[in-house]
């Protein structure tokens, strides 16, 4: 029989455990979501208030997305970063489900190695390969068009992985109830591998999408013509124009250059996290 108060004691150290949780969490929430919301504020503030003035601005106003519109060709950059952002999305959906379906399935030589070779490539960052990038990207006559700024991201390693471990969940009773009622390989990848694994192909298309959308560093080494620029481009160029420097238009460029990237999460939100269960790496 425990001793009066124990159970007291116990609630009380449960209840003091979930309240720190929660402070942490709430802790991570500002850090994440702070710097958006300040971006935001300062993005509807009036031409005549201090950016630094206050959290909340005065006069709120949305005419500084307007001034973005007209200070450089916004359509233009956003349609080019469009372009490479759905290429990337429909090859590293393609080319990830593929090449992670002949990696989840057994029965030819060399599968492991093919996986260690691939699992080490994570191992090195982009600034170390970049340069021999560009070579082969020039080589190729691809500098300065789309094409080049896509080519890089068609497939990325990880989604590969993603797509590898969601087809190794699949039970093997579907697999070897496919094959007995006659399915090819053909047939068991796209009626019975991709529907199972739906989850991850949505992790696949966001991060794909989200990469190429924000990318800055690739696009800045390849193109040299503005007609050509994608949007994180102009919005440096935004940033750096003598006569657009109000902080106010470089907020409401970055937020314009958020929203994209928020509606496709919110709308994929439901396949994503389940496709993040799906897509825990296995060996």
């Amino acid at each position: 029989m425990s001793a009066p108060g124990t159970g007291r004691r116990r609630r009380s150290r449960r209840g003091g455990g979930l309240a720190v949780r929660y402070a942490v969490l709430a802790l991570v929430l500002v850090l994440m979501l702070g710097p958006i919301v300040w971006q935001f504020l300062t993005s509807v503030r009036g031409r005549t208030e201090n950016v630094y003035d206050g959290l909340l601005p005065s006069h709120p106003t949305f005419d500084n997305y307007l001034r973005v519109a007209e200070s450089f060709p916004l359509l233009q950059y956003v349609g080019n970063t469009l372009v490479v952002a759905l290429l990337a999305v429909a090859s590293n959906a393609l080319f990830a489900a593929m090449a992670g379906y002949a990696l989840s399935r057994a029965g030819w030589k060399g599968r492991r190695a093919v996986f260690t070779v691939l699992v080490a490539t994570l191992m090195f960052p982009f600034e170390s390969v970049m340069i021999s990038m560009f070579l082969t990207v020039r080589g190729m006559g691809l500098v300065d068009t789309l094409v080049g700024v896509w080519l890089p991201g068609a497939v990325s390693v990880l989604n590969v992985m993603i797509m590898r471990a969601a087809f190794l969940a699949v039970p093997r009773e579907i697999e070897e109830a496919a094959v007995l009622d006659g399915a090819g390989e053909w047939a068991r990848f796209t009626r019975v591998f991709l529907p199972g694994a739906r989850g991850a192909l949505a992790v696949v298309c966001v991060t794909s999408f989200m990469g190429a959308w924000d990318d800055f560093l690739w696009p800045l080494l390849v193109l040299t013509d503005s007609d050509h620029y994608t949007l994180q481009l102009g919005l440096k160029t935004l940033a750096g124009a003598t006569t657009t420097s109000d902080q106010r238009i470089v907020a409401a460029g970055a937020m314009t250059a958020l929203v994209p990237m928020v509606l496709l999460f919110l709308l994929l939100q439901r396949f994503f996290f389940k496709g993040v269960g799906e897509g825990a790496v296995k060996t």
